[in-house]
C-alpha cells in the first residue's frame, strides 16, 4: 500500500512539468531554424524562458503560470516557445546561425544577474521585450499581449500595464 502511495505521489510532482511542456516546442537547439519556423507558421516571435535549475522563481513560474490553459493557449498561438538554462553548455546555433552554449546565449541577451528572464523575439531574432522576475498569470499575458501588439516600439510596459488593467 505504501509503496502505491509513494508511486501516485510521484507521478502526481510530475504533472506540472508535463503540463507546462505543451508549451515549450521540440527543437534541436537551432535558433535561426526555429526563427524560420516561426516565420514559416505566421508567428508574432519567439518567446524563451530563461532559468535555472535551482531558481524557486522559475519553478514556480512552471508551477503556477507556464502550465495554465490559457497561458499555453495563447502563447502557441502567438510564439514558437523554447527554454533554456542559464548554467548550461548545451551546444545550439544563435538567431544568427552561430555555435554557441546556452548559458553563453542567455548572457548575450539578457546580462543574467537573476532569473527567471522572460525574453520575446521578433522574427528577425531581434530581443524586443524582456522582463526579469515571477510573473503571475495576468502579468504574464498582459507581457505577451504588449509583445504581440507592438506596444514596446511606443511606450514602456509600466505604463501600457496601467492602461490596460
Amino acid at each position: 500500500m505504501f509503496k502505491k502511495i509513494l508511486l501516485i505521489l510521484g507521478l502526481l510532482s510530475a504533472l506540472p512539468a508535463l503540463s507546462n511542456s505543451a508549451m515549450f516546442g521540440q527543437h534541436f537547439n537551432d535558433y535561426s531554424e526555429n526563427l524560420s519556423d516561426a516565420k514559416d507558421a505566421n508567428k508574432d516571435g519567439v518567446f524563451v524562458f530563461f532559468f535555472m535549475d535551482d531558481c524557486p522563481f522559475c519553478q514556480k513560474m512552471e508551477r503556477q503560470v507556464l502550465n495554465q490553459p490559457k497561458v499555453i493557449e495563447y502563447f502557441t498561438k502567438h510564439f514558437l516557445n523554447y527554454k533554456i538554462n542559464t548554467e548550461s553548455d548545451l551546444e545550439l546555433v544563435d538567431f544568427e546561425g552561430n555555435d554557441t552554449v546556452e548559458r553563453i546565449f542567455a548572457k548575450r541577451h539578457n546580462r543574467i544577474g537573476a532569473t527567471p528572464v522572460l525574453a520575446f523575439f521578433d522574427l528577425d531574432g531581434n530581443r524586443v521585450v524582456r522582463r526579469t522576475g515571477f510573473a503571475n498569470q495576468d502579468d504574464f499575458l498582459l507581457l505577451a499581449k504588449y509583445m504581440v501588439e507592438k506596444a514596446y516600439l511606443e511606450e514602456k510596459f509600466v505604463r501600457y500595464k496601467r492602461k490596460n488593467q
